[in-house]
Order: C-alpha cells, then sequence, then structure tokens
C-alpha cells in the first residue's frame, strides 16, 4: 500500500479508482481509473460529480444575503459592561493593539464591529501570549463562552469558506421564513468568524440578520450543516455577561416547497411537489408505477431533479425542463438522453446514481460522454496485464 501512494504522491493525485478481474488460472486485467479535474470524488470506482461548467457551484453558494432595512443592534450590546467583564474575568491579558486590529481589517475587508474590537483589546487569544499554560487559556474559554480565534485566524465565513461537493450541495436551498433571526445563507460577507465552541463548530458576528434578528448578533455554523447558521446571543455582550450555551436554528432547507421528496415515505406523486417556489425535486426509492415529469415542466425555480433508476416513466421528459443546473440520474436513463441527443446544455454539473455492483467501466464511459459534450476533461484509463499464479 505504501508503494501505491508513493506512486500518487508523485504524481500528485490524493487517490485513484480501479477495478480488477482475477481468473481461477491467475490472469489478471487491472484498470486504473485515472482522475479528472472535472469529476469529483465519488463512492467506491465510481466517479463523483461531473463539473460540466469550470469553476461553477450550485445556486445556494451563490446566493447573497438579502437586505432587510431597519435591522439595529440588540438592547443587550453594551461596550461599557462587556469590557469591564472582560477585564474583572481576564486580569493581566494581552490585549491586541490598535495597530493589529487595523491591519486585520484590512486582511479581511471589512471593519471589525465595536463589541470585537472590545474583546480583542482585553485579549488578543494568542497561545505565546499565555506562555503554554493551558490554565490560563481555559480561563479565556470560560470568560468568552468560546475558544477564541486569534486576530491572525478570523476570517470572513461567506460561502467559498463551506465547501461542499455539487450532489449534495444542489439539493439544498436557501430558505429565510419572514420570522428568522439568521439569514439561511451558506454564508455571508458580514458573517466574520472568530471562533469555536470546541466541538467543531465556528461561532460567529453576523452583520447581516435575518428579519428578526439583530446586526452583531452571534451564531454557530454547525459543522455537520452545508447550510445556515443558528442563533447563539442577541450580541456579544450578551454571550460573555449571560454565558450563553443554547443555540437554535430557524433554518430548514429540506422541506416544502423549495425541496420535495417523493419515495415511499414522503410525497407519492410528482403533482404533490408543485409550486412555483419547487427549486428541488428529489425522487427516490419507489415501489409503484415510475413517475411522469409532465407536472413540473415550465416551473420557474425548478434547478435540481434527481432521480433513484427506474423511477422516471419517461426520462426524455428531462429535455423540457430549461432550468436545470444539476442532474442525477441511473445509467439507464442516462443512455436514453445520450442516444436521444436529449441532454440538457444548460447543466453546470451532473451525476450518475449507481446501485449494486455495476462494473465500473460502462459507468465511466457514460461519464466520459458527458463531460465530452462540455469539452471538459475525461476520465483515462490505464490497463495493466498480469498473472498471479493458480490459486493455491
Amino acid at each position: 500500500m505504501e508503494r501505491v501512494q508513493s506512486a500518487l504522491a508523485d504524481v500528485g493525485a490524493d487517490g485513484i479508482s480501479f477495478a480488477a478481474e482475477i481468473s481461477p488460472s491467475g490472469r489478471t486485467v487491472l484498470y486504473l481509473l485515472n482522475p479528472s479535474p472535472a469529476v469529483e470524488t465519488g463512492n467506491g470506482p465510481h466517479p463523483g460529480s461531473l463539473i460540466l461548467v469550470q469553476g461553477s457551484v450550485p445556486e445556494p453558494w451563490r446566493r447573497l444575503p438579502d437586505s432587510v432595512p431597519g435591522t439595529v443592534p440588540a438592547p443587550s450590546m453594551d461596550l461599557a459592561l462587556l469590557e469591564r467583564t472582560l477585564r474583572e474575568r481576564l486580569p493581566g491579558a494581552t490585549g491586541a493593539t490598535e495597530a493589529e486590529i487595523a491591519a486585520t481589517e484590512a486582511r479581511l475587508g471589512v471593519a471589525l464591529p465595536d463589541e470585537l474590537k472590545v474583546l480583542y483589546r482585553v485579549t488578543r487569544g494568542r497561545w505565546q501570549d499565555w506562555g503554554g499554560d493551558y490554565a490560563a487559556a481555559n480561563r479565556v474559554v470560560e470568560a468568552i463562552g468560546c475558544e477564541l480565534f486569534p486576530l491572525d485566524d478570523l476570517y470572513i465565513a461567506d460561502a467559498p469558506s463551506r465547501p461542499c461537493p455539487w450532489r449534495f450541495a444542489a439539493t439544498e436551498a436557501v430558505v429565510t421564513p419572514l420570522d428568522a433571526a439568521v439569514q439561511g445563507l451558506v454564508g455571508s460577507p458580514g458573517w466574520i468568524a472568530f471562533g469555536d465552541n470546541g466541538g467543531g463548530d465556528r461561532i460567529a458576528v453576523d452583520l447581516t440578520p435575518g428579519p428578526r434578528g439583530h446586526v452583531g448578533q452571534i451564531i454557530v455554523l454547525d459543522h455537520e450543516q452545508s447550510i445556515g447558521a443558528a442563533l447563539l446571543a442577541g450580541s456579544l455582550t450578551d454571550l460573555v455577561v449571560n454565558q450563553r450555551g443554547d443555540w437554535h436554528s430557524d433554518h430548514r432547507s429540506d422541506e416544502p416547497p423549495a425541496v420535495a421528496w417523493i419515495n415511499v415515505r414522503s410525497l407519492t406523486s410528482v403533482q404533490a411537489a408543485v409550486h412555483p417556489e419547487l427549486e428541488v425535486l428529489r425522487i427516490g426509492v419507489w415501489d409503484g408505477e415510475p413517475f411522469s415529469l409532465a407536472p413540473v415542466i415550465g416551473l420557474p425555480r425548478l434547478r435540481t431533479l434527481t432521480a433513484y433508476p427506474g423511477t422516471l416513466a419517461d426520462p426524455s421528459q428531462i429535455a423540457k425542463l430549461t432550468g436545470l443546473e444539476f442532474l442525477e440520474l441511473g445509467p439507464e436513463e442516462w443512455r436514453v438522453l445520450l442516444d436521444a441527443g436529449a441532454v440538457p446544455r444548460g447543466l453546470s454539473a451532473a451525476a450518475i446514481e449507481v446501485h449494486g455492483n455495476r462494473h465500473p467501466l460502462p459507468i465511466t464511459a457514460i461519464a466520459n460522454e458527458l463531460l465530452a459534450l462540455w469539452n471538459r476533461p475525461p476520465i483515462t484509463q490505464t490497463l495493466i496485464e498480469g498473472h498471479l499464479g493458480p490459486a493455491a
């Protein structure tokens, strides 16, 4: 295995897919499927999402915050109380200089909110300042309510900072209810991440709140989620003084009407999913008759369709879904579209849904046909033949 890893490292590859055919006599054929820069990592030997348009990202990753006029800081914001509380809890702490704060603002391209400046003027959050004293570091965590990033590690928690494979990201939707405190975004240029809760969830100041939120509120970006954030505290003062620890999320991107599931446990017809706001239609495991897509033809916002193999009565109907940017189908359904020249040319990415023990070479061939339609780099194959000797 180390020889294989070394060979991959020599060519700058993270991994390689392969299939081996070994006969009882020992004759062996090894197929190496060399990665394409246009293909994401998949499950086993099968390709992941095919990036048909270079640099493309799903719609939720392109979404910027909505303007919410009239949002103001929370009543709990109190700069004097915040500073006094921090200095009482962290006597003798080393704070950041104005030059260090200004350098951070220049690097981020945004002015730090006043509460965050107060925090860093009291403590810089640098490990060097604690002289390797874990107890001192823990006192900072207890004083603030999170693990504080040093100024050099502050970052804007925008959409690019939260990458996600196409086949998962394309099935998300940005939804912000009218009573939401936090916008249901992937990320925002107004989310400044400054800490961690110790479990991998990022803590950020929110300068682009939802309709019922406050400018400067504190939010949590759950590391197990690819989209949305949860409200932790109305302000940094509230977080520090009241030691807020519980958080809740308003965001549900997997509910109708934006996202609809059709399967044995959810909706039972395509007609039931029809809504002007429908963005994502997912057809899963189904025991009944295959579905017609006629009810969703012409819906203005439908951009993603995923269909479990064998669930579509007429795959050629997909050609009429002109707004699709992502399509995931089984190999047979892709074969119908390819043979008919009916693959939607507005796609930015695609995926092949493979179930069961399918040989990877025919699947790779379909992937390469799709990549060729967009003049994207194919998955190349290397064939190695040999003999292992007869079985013992």
